[in-house]
């Protein structure tokens, strides 16, 4: 098989590889079809008032101050005097969008959906904002417009301020706060003229939201212990308490008004949020007004695993935490409207100040309301699944639904209303369990399918490399052994089967690629099976004992890097590890000072994964630094290397230019951040810089000689310069160190080499990447080359782990963007801190390309031994994910298997782009004419 098919068809297989763990585990949890619920007795609340207070942590509303006062006086008073108070706890990833539709839709939702957009819904979803009958809602342009267009008519009116507000450099964020209390106040104003507008207000049912994002703003930009945010809770408490007062003097103090005050999600001390921390997942939540309990006194213990009541002195009022879902039934609740259809969440009766049948009543109505779910749920699963096979939920089948809706009825006409509230409690927990019975009901299908397909494509690989890569003893007869012909049969009737049985189901296009793709793969295989009857063939003549020590040492090795995942301070580990390497072989017989070098360059990154992950403060005057030994080790090369390899003045003179580059890039990240200290924002200068040097990072490199070390070189300085614009401390010194075990590895194989006593060895100082490749020196594979695979798979993921955990969303830090925009946009700053975390990996790309070039071995050989290392680990996790039973150690592994998969399609992609990027010349522009055997 060519190259490019072979790249193709593996690039094909692995985008469904990584695609399917969607399909498994992030699909949307929505059904519709359900008959919405209301409770149909008397609301205790006209009108809702919602303020959700972007980015704020429960700790940070309710500790005290030093001097025992509070940051946040009314609230605190609320708290101690008129309402009820808890904690909302968020799940995983806690962003803005999944936390607000949590809180107002009652659901969470799939994870997939979050990265398709924040202002337009992937999936129409109902929320209370649509079952009101008027909601007006003021805050960001971010949140605002999702729920307007999730809603039927046009009854939610949105008020948001333009998106260029959103600046994380602005003088103070708190800003956005005072605009939405401003305008909410010129609301009311005009309606007291509106006559229209005024007798629309006083009607039931209405909403009125405000979305603060004054806070979030002002932690990322300052983190949560500046003054800045500190100062900006006193602003939003004194905003609140003016609201309060507003409100009820226009509706006369008829006491029907219900206050909801909460928070999306909390903020990690570093400035960031998205992953599990406490500090993000713990958000407050205090509710008073109509229909809801005053505080009520505890003299006994109170008992919560966060342990912050002693800290925030509140042991002496009542404490209800809720999940953030169930802050949608209860909103619905008071105002009397229906139960959004999509509501995961339960009731929490201890906020509701109400008789005992109206708490029986609201609780059945949220039964009756998942269970709806439950039904459409069952008879959509029921419908595409044979009923041979269905496997209904055996603690809700439908007599079981019929008996218990019937035991709740009849103790609705004994009065028993606690008997009913338990009996409605019981009946969301087995509906709730059977929803993600129903959700999940396909997962170890096709969980199997992609196993059989992963394990199969894996085995094919194997097998390539052994008949096109290693020198087996061949025999004729024993190649052609299962024929083609009656084996093509075999699998167009074993696919016919499956597509027919997914057909009869009415299962989704996808399920057909799952399903299907082992087929080819195997038959591929199979066709293959003569190779492995050559290797036992071959198995007396090979060195088996070192074959077993090296597939033990891999095997050790895999597993190890798996283990990174999880700890960081493996890859120290593994670093120490190979540190040692020339030792045990006999390179440092050859080369003693390299092996040195080797050993002291490999102890040196090892540093960077036990370093802290997130919560560093800045240190500028390390990234300052770090392009000074930038700039230091690239003069020495050149002053070392001028007389061996003397360049052409022009491409010398590229490369001082480069260096001059960096030396700047070393300091713009200072003079940007003294601006913003400052407030005078993001400075002109420092934008064009960042810009027009990630615009050039590529293609510089491009201008440059294809001698071996000098492209090296000039596409290091190229990517460090980048680097250090996204670098806000020591992260900043991770390319250098890392470039140099690169050139220290790409010197250590070519002594590797003379012990292998391989003929032809090229001297480093005359490999030209772009010169022709002698294909009768290419030599076969080596038991040698695979420690050389191992090595580039265990620098790539030291390469993604090194400096932060790309796993976590809260270990990026918003501030390394700050040289190229303040402004909130989510994709450009996403953008961005992937193009950091791609960086080293590119620098280890094109090492290892390097190496294939001077070690005499095809692209294909060394990348086929790859390929096999990080399937398996891919293997591994999708693995742990089946053994897993909470949802955070599940999306842990899930994302650990999006890591590794997403490694590999770049591995895939980027060796063309590594290839172009180190053997061409943009001044030429001409192709390649290196071939692949």
């Amino acid at each position: 098989m060519r190259m490019i098919t072979f790249f193709l068809i593996g690039l094909t297989v692995h985008v469904v590889f990584f695609l399917s763990i969607f399909d498994i585990y992030f699909t949307s949890p929505l059904v519709h079809g359900m008959t919405p619920q209301a409770t149909l007795l008397e609301p205790p609340a006209s009108r809702l008032v919602l303020m959700v207070a972007d980015g704020l942590r429960a700790d940070s509303l309710f500790t005290l101050l030093p001097n025992g006062s509070s940051r946040a006086p009314f609230m605190r008073n609320i708290i101690e005097t008129r309402g009820t108070w808890g904690v909302s706890h968020t799940r995983v990833p806690t962003e803005s969008r999944p936390g607000h539709v949590a809180l107002i839709a009652g659901f969470y939702e799939d994870v997939s959906a979050v990265a398709k957009g924040w202002k337009e819904n992937p999936v129409e979803f109902d929320s209370v904002f649509n079952e009101s009958r008027h909601t007006w809602s003021w805050g960001s342009p971010d949140i605002l417009p999702m729920f307007a267009k999730g809603a039927t008519g046009s009854h939610v009116y949105t008020h948001t301020y333009p998106a260029v507000e959103e600046d994380f450099a602005s003088t103070d964020a708190s800003r956005l706060d005072s605009w939405v209390f401003a305008q909410v106040k010129s609301f009311f104003d005009s309606a007291k003229y509106n006559s229209s507008l005024n007798a629309t207000l006083h009607e039931d049912k209405n909403v009125f939201f405000l979305h603060l994002l004054g806070l979030d703003t002002n932690g990322h930009a300052h983190r949560p212990m500046s003054q800045e945010y500190l100062n900006n809770i006193g602003l939003v408490d004194a905003g609140v308490s003016e609201l309060v007062s507003m409100v009820e003097d226009f509706f006369g103090h008829d006491g029907k008004t219900a206050y909801v005050f909460t928070s999306d999600h909390g903020m990690t001390n570093w400035g960031s949020h998205g992953a599990g921390h406490p500090s993000e997942t713990l958000t407050p939540l205090v509710v008073w007004g109509a229909g809801v309990s005053r505080p009520v006194a505890v003299t006994e213990p109170q008992t919560f695993s966060d342990g912050y009541l002693k800290d925030w002195n509140l042991e002496h009022v009542r404490r209800v935490d809720v999940n953030q879902a169930d802050i949608a039934p209860l909103m619905a609740s008071l105002i009397g409207v229906n139960f959004p259809v999509n509501s995961v969440g339960v009731l929490p009766l201890r906020y509701l100040n109400n008789s005992k049948r109206f708490k029986a009543e609201s609780m059945y109505t949220n039964a009756i309301q998942v269970l709806e779910q439950y039904k459409v749920k069952m008879i959509q699963k029921k419908e595409t699944t044979l009923s041979l096979l269905f496997t209904p939920y055996q603690y809700l089948t439908d007599s079981e639904q019929a008996e218990r809706v019937n035991q709740i009825r009849i103790m609705f006409q004994l009065e028993k209303y606690e008997d009913v509230i338990s009996l409605c409690q019981s009946l969301i927990s087995h509906s709730l369990k059977g929803l993600v019975y129903y959700h999940t009901y396909d997962r170890f299908f096709l969980g199997c399918s992609v196993v059989l397909g992963f394990v199969g494509w894996t085995s094919y690989v194997v097998l390539v490399i052994l008949k096109t890569h290693a020198s087996l003893n061949r025999n004729p007869n024993l190649t052609k052994q299962i024929s083609s012909f009656h084996l093509s049969r075999l699998c167009v009737v074993v696919a016919l089967l499956i597509a027919m049985f997914l057909f009869i189901q009415r299962s989704p296009l996808t399920y057909y690629i799952y399903c299907l793709l082992p087929v080819p793969v195997w038959y591929s295989v199979l066709k293959e099976f003569g190779t492995l009857v050559n290797l036992v063939h071959s198995a007396p003549s090979l060195p088996l004992w070192k074959c077993l020590g090296y597939f033990v040492l891999v095997a050790f090795g895999i597993e190890l890097l798996v283990v990174s995942f999880f700890h960081r301070a493996m890859l120290s580990v593994g670093l120490a590890a190979l540190s040692l390497w020339p030792f045990l072989s006999e390179v440092f017989e050859k080369a003693k000072v390299r092996s040195m070098s080797w050993f002291l360059s490999c102890l040196c990154l090892a540093v960077f994964p036990l370093l802290p992950v997130v919560g560093r403060e800045p240190n500028l005057h390390l990234v300052s630094c770090a392009g000074l030994l930038a700039l230091f080790t690239s003069f020495c090369f050149l002053w070392s290397s001028r007389r061996r390899t003397p360049l052409h003045h022009s491409e010398t003179r590229l490369l001082l230019i480069q260096m001059i580059h960096v030396a700047v890039c070393a300091f713009v990240p200072s003079l940007t951040h003294s601006s913003l200290q400052q407030k005078r924002g993001l400075p002109l200068l420092s934008q064009i810089i960042s810009w027009t040097t990630l615009g050039s990072s590529i293609l510089i490199p491009l201008l440059s000689s294809t001698r071996l070390f000098h492209r090296l070189l000039s596409i290091l300085l190229s990517l460090t310069a980048t680097y250090l614009l996204l670098s806000t401390g020591s992260e900043a010194l991770f390319p250098p160190a890392l470039s140099w075990l690169m050139f220290v590895w790409i010197k250590m194989e070519q002594e590797a080499l003379l012990t292998q006593r391989v003929s032809g060895r090229q001297e480093l100082s005359t490999v030209d990447f772009a010169a022709n490749i002698d294909i009768t020196k290419i030599r076969q594979l080596k038991l040698d080359d695979i420690r050389r695979s191992y090595f580039f798979v265990f620098f790539i993921i030291t390469a993604f782990f090194g400096t932060g955990n790309i796993a976590s969303i809260n270990s990026f830090d918003p501030a390394s963007v700050y040289c190229f925009l303040t402004v909130f946009n989510p994709f450009i700053m996403g953008g961005l801190m992937m193009w950091k975390v791609i960086i080293p990996f590119i620098i280890v790309m094109c090492t290892f390309e390097a190496i294939q070039v001077t070690t005499q071995l095809s692209s294909r050989s060394l990348f086929l031994i790859v390929l096999v290392i990080s399937d398996i680990m891919a293997l591994h996790f999708f693995f742990m994910v089946q053994d897993y039973g909470s949802w955070l150690d599940i999306g842990t592994s899930i994302s650990h298997y999006v890591i590794v998969m997403s490694m590999t399609i770049f591995l895939m992609i980027l060796s063309v782009v590594t290839h172009i990027l180190t053997s061409q010349r943009l001044v030429l522009w001409r192709k390649s004419k290196i071939h692949y055997p």
